[in-house]
C-alpha cells in the first residue's frame, strides 16, 4: 500500500512553480475543494501515488503561473500528464481510470454502469439544490436532497456503496457527502443520517477506504470555511 501523501503547504503568489512539462505528471488540487478531491481520491484508489505528484494551490492567493503557465481557466484540479495539461473533475476521474493502471473505478455490469451514468448526471443538480438550501431553511430544503441519497444506495444489495462496490460514482459523490455531512452537523447542528441509515452505512463505509480517508479534511476546519464563504454576509 503506497504510503499517505505528506500535505504541503498551498502554493501561493510567492510561489515559484515546479519545472513544468519535464515528464513529471501532476495534480493540482486544494485540500478543501470538493472537486479537487475527487481526482485525489481516483489517483489514490488507484495507486498512483508515486506515479501522479500533488501539488496543492492557495484558492485565495493563486500564483500567477497556474493560469499564464498550466490551466488557463485557473482552477483546480487539473492534470498535467504527457505534455498537456486537462481539467473539469468528472473528466478527469474517467481519464485516470482509463489511463493509468491500478483497479477499476468502473463496473464490468452493464445495468450498474448505466445507472452510475444516471447518477452522475444528476449530481450537479443535487448539489446545486443543497448549495441554495444554505440562502433558505437548510434542514427543510436539503432534505429531499439526501431522501435521494438514500433510495439511490438502496439500488444494489451486494455493497454499501451506489453500485453495490466502490466505483467512480462514490468518488463523484463522497466529497460532497463529507461536506455536507460536516456543515449539517458543525452548522445547523443537524444529523443528516437521521432516518437515512442506508446513508449512514455509506459514510461509515467510505471512512473503512483508505483512498478517500486520506483526503478529508478536518470538520472544524472545514465548518470555518463554510461560514465565512456563506454566512459572511448574514
Amino acid at each position: 500500500m503506497a504510503a499517505a501523501d505528506v500535505r504541503t503547504p498551498p502554493l501561493t503568489s510567492t510561489s515559484n512553480p515546479p519545472l513544468l512539462f519535464d515528464g513529471t505528471t501532476r495534480l493540482y488540487i486544494s485540500y478543501t475543494c470538493p472537486y479537487a478531491q475527487r481526482v485525489w481520491i481516483a489517483r489514490n484508489y488507484k495507486g498512483l501515488q508515486e506515479k501522479i505528484e500533488l501539488v496543492a494551490i492557495d484558492l485565495q492567493d493563486r500564483p500567477v503561473w497556474y493560469k499564464e503557465k498550466v490551466y488557463p481557466e485557473n482552477k483546480v484540479p487539473s492534470l498535467e500528464h504527457n505534455g498537456k495539461v486537462l481539467g473539469e473533475s468528472l473528466d478527469l476521474i474517467k481519464y485516470v481510470d482509463a489511463n493509468f493502471e491500478g483497479p477499476s473505478l468502473v463496473p464490468i455490469d452493464p445495468a450498474k454502469r448505466e445507472f452510475g451514468e444516471q447518477l452522475i448526471s444528476y449530481i450537479d443538480a443535487l448539489t446545486k439544490d443543497v448549495y441554495a438550501s444554505f440562502k433558505g431553511d437548510p434542514v427543510r430544503q436539503a432534505s429531499a436532497s439526501f431522501d435521494y441519497l438514500e433510495n439511490a444506495l438502496g439500488k444494489f444489495d451486494d455493497g454499501p456503496f451506489f453500485l453495490g462496490q466502490f466505483s467512480f460514482v462514490d468518488v463523484a459523490y463522497a466529497p460532497f457527502v463529507e461536506k455536507f455531512d460536516i456543515v449539517f452537523s458543525e452548522v445547523y447542528k443537524n444529523d443528516i443520517t437521521t432516518g437515512r441509515p442506508k446513508l449512514a452505512a455509506y459514510i461509515e463505509e467510505l471512512d473503512k477506504i483508505d483512498a478517500y480517508k486520506s483526503t478529508k479534511i478536518d470538520p472544524k476546519e472545514f465548518a470555518e470555511v463554510f461560514k465565512k464563504r456563506f454566512l459572511a454576509q448574514e
